[in-house]
């Protein structure tokens, strides 16, 4: 099928489960954060459970094609599995810039990283139990948890970037051997720190993809709209990743109106294109989805093409992000028409 539609990962939890204006009224936690969670302990297993299933039926009845489990049960997109490693000291923080240039308490490296158990695979078998659709699971990756931590241990951050490449490859594997269609690898800040992304982000990149058979996408944006609310024209570290083992790229051009002449310098890649715009409540027309897209669609091959929104819909209202959902459905369906006519 061509254009199959899917999230970017995240999917608004209820105002019942997460304290949603204390959310979105700081950075992305980089540490835990219990205190975000409404629910109390001996209940927010079975909450995050049931919140779940709301966000797997929404994008069911919205009409998209590979399903994640809205990534209910994450404080952030990064947190939930890099402070479930081994080598981080939870009790005592460290703090690092966010990409915003504000400081923020995040992991501090204080042994080496290693992966205890795996951290997503009991996620992707509710989400496999709830849904018939194709699914997939995100991870953070490995450049990116370097710059999200302190590091205290490592002689240099390429270093700890390496271990945590082995702990994200492991956890690929078990995602597909547990049943996964796909995995994302979620990369923002080889963005938004180029410079330090081609000295070692490539190469951690490719370590946690090493002898990985399934399908694997690579997510790169310029920030939750929420958070930050300027946009280049351009990525900083893009055409990069047509030396990565990927087979999608993640990108967004909706907010940005991203030049997308771009992709040409990528041939052998898929694209999953960002064709709405987080940072507008107001819900897109399936005409405008379809007219991003085709943006697109003069340098990549429509077989090429997934559509998804920018960045994760987290910071949304629910309705609104149910209604963007629908948009981008029925905007793939206005471009199956005209492309499968074509054949």
């Amino acid at each position: 099928m061509l254009f199959p539609t899917t999230l970017v990962g995240s999917y608004p939890q209820p105002d019942w489960l997460i304290d949603r204006p204390n959310l979105a009224s700081r950075f992305p936690p980089r540490i835990r954060m219990q205190t975000l969670w409404r629910v109390p302990e001996p209940f927010l297993s079975q909450a995050q459970d049931d919140a779940t299933v709301l966000a797997i039926r929404a994008q069911e009845e919205a009409g998209l094609d590979i399903i994640s489990d809205g990534e209910i049960r994450r404080e952030s997109y990064s947190n939930r599995f890099a402070t479930a490693l081994e080598g981080v000291d939870l009790e005592n923080p460290g703090t690092a810039l966010d990409r915003s240039g504000h400081p923020n308490p995040v992991p501090r490296i204080a042994g080496k990283i290693r992966r205890k158990h795996a951290v997503e695979v009991d996620d992707l078998r509710f989400l496999k139990r709830h849904t018939r659709r194709q699914v997939k699971m995100t991870v953070p990756g490995p450049f990116t948890m370097t710059q999200q931590a302190q590091n205290d241990f490592y002689e240099s951050d390429a270093d700890a970037a390496m271990d945590y490449a082995v702990a994200v490859n492991e956890e690929i594997k078990d995602l597909f051997a547990a049943g996964a269609d796909l995995v994302q690898i979620d990369e923002p800040y080889l963005q938004a720190r180029p410079e330090k992304a081609r000295q070692y982000g490539l190469r951690a990149l490719n370590r946690a993809l090493q002898d990985i058979s399934g399908p694997t996408c690579v997510h790169i944006c310029f920030g939750y709209a929420a958070i930050i609310h300027s946009r280049p024209s351009g990525y900083s570290f893009l055409t990069e990743l047509a030396g990565c083992t990927c087979k999608q790229i993640s990108i967004e051009t909706a907010q940005s109106n991203l030049d997308c002449s771009v992709l040409e310098q990528l041939p052998a890649k898929q694209f999953m294109v960002g064709a709405i715009d987080l940072s507008d409540m107001n819900v897109e027309t399936p005409e405008m989805v379809a007219a991003r897209v085709r943006r697109a669609l003069e340098y990549v091959a429509p077989e090429n093409v997934i559509i998804a929104p920018d960045c994760g819909m987290k910071y949304l209202p629910r309705e609104v992000a149910f209604g963007k959902m629908v948009a981008m459905v029925e905007g793939a369906r206005i471009l199956r028409r005209e492309y499968e006519g074509r054949a």
